[in-house]
């Protein structure tokens, strides 16, 4: 039903505006500014965890995205996510979602508004395109701490929430360049494509400085709630923040703690996590080396810890097509039985 629905609605596009131009009605102008682009992450990953070895091949995401511009003040985007809904216990299940939806007034780079559906203001790495991003995954710190697989139990959101936000750069150096950015929102605290349980609002900020060209040191807040069992559970988190892109080289390093309970309580209202990367350049812009070292405490206790020990290469074909490869050894404190294991991940990501 829904292929035929969306089948007629496209002819009735299509035959809508064939009738216009016909017609001689002039089209809005904003239409041929948008832009459709998308992109595609294949994985087949192989851990041999004790008790639980594994192996698959998967799709980690899919996505399709419009955006374009209302005359030359606003920027607008929309992007669905298709593929297996990896947040799910049954992994076989369809995800179909809604991920971003929202319009930006960009009239003054020292004052910008956005409202809608998007990327909490949150650390470093959560805006980041997931394939720039650099490894077979986000960091720990980010997924648990930032609205991915939270801690709290909301739903796999991908580190989006709905709200409002202003954000900026400015104080310009001789060379044109501003020194200091900040970003701050208001939002419902649910995650993506869900109104506000409770009534009450997450507040999200950060703010950093750029003292020489591609370096960030950053600083981030978040308190808010979680409405979980018929409460308003209280959620406080920070992140400390510094990377540097120049040259092909990336070095970044994120802490970030959070105080309020997880959705099984008995893990108490402490976590933190940590990591620290590196990607460099064997080929200029075609071939990298990396390597990332990734710790999340679930309770603050090294009884509770999840260490990632990574290395990896990729390689880029052109512009829109890479491979990565990427090896870890896991030290999961939290197993019962033996608690280190190896993994393997190998990505074939494509652009359009």
């Amino acid at each position: 039903m829904k292929k035929i629905i969306t089948t007629v609605l496209a002819a009735m596009l299509t035959i809508s505006l064939s009738a216009q131009e016909k017609k001689g009605i002039q089209l809005p102008a904003w239409i041929n500014n948008v832009k459709l682009s998308g992109y595609g992450m294949v994985q087949y990953q192989g851990m041999d965890k004790e008790n639980a070895h594994e192996n698959s091949f998967n799709l980690r995401l899919v996505r399709l995205a419009l955006e374009g511009r209302i005359q030359q003040d606003w920027f607008w985007k929309a992007q669905m996510q298709i593929n297996g809904n990896t947040y799910d216990p049954d992994k076989s299940k369809t995800d179909i979602r809604l991920v971003d939806l929202f319009a930006e007034w960009q009239k003054y780079k020292f004052f910008m508004v956005k409202a809608g559906q998007f990327k909490r203001p949150f650390t470093f790495e959560n805006p980041m395109h997931p394939i720039t991003q650099g490894f077979m995954s986000y960091s720990q710190p980010i997924s648990k701490l930032a609205g991915f697989s939270d801690r709290t139990g909301e739903h796999g959101s991908n580190g989006r929430d709905l709200g409002l936000q202003i954000q900026g750069d400015f104080l310009k150096n001789k060379a044109g360049r501003e020194l200091l950015h900040y970003q701050i929102g208001v939002f419902n605290g649910e995650g993506i494509n869900q109104k506000d349980k409770d009534n009450k609002k997450d507040i999200i900020g950060g703010i950093w400085v750029m003292p020489v060209k591609g370096m960030r040191i950053g600083a981030f807040g978040w308190t808010g709630t979680r409405y979980m069992n018929n409460e308003s559970v209280r959620k406080n988190r920070y992140a400390i923040s510094a990377d540097y892109q120049q040259n092909d080289w990336t070095f970044r390093a994120e802490y970030v703690h959070n105080q309020g309970f997880a959705a099984n309580k008995d893990k108490g209202d402490k976590a933190d996590g940590w990591y620290a990367l590196c990607i460099a350049p064997v080929i200029k812009q075609k071939m990298h080396v990396k390597a990332r070292y990734d710790c999340y405490r679930d309770q603050k206790t090294w009884d509770s810890s999840k260490t990632f020990y990574e290395i990896g290469a990729d390689y880029l074909f052109n512009k829109n097509v890479q491979i990565n490869v990427e090896y870890a050894r896991v030290n999961d404190r939290t197993l019962a039985g033996k608690h280190n294991y190896n993994l393997v991940d190998v990505e074939l990501d494509f652009r359009f």
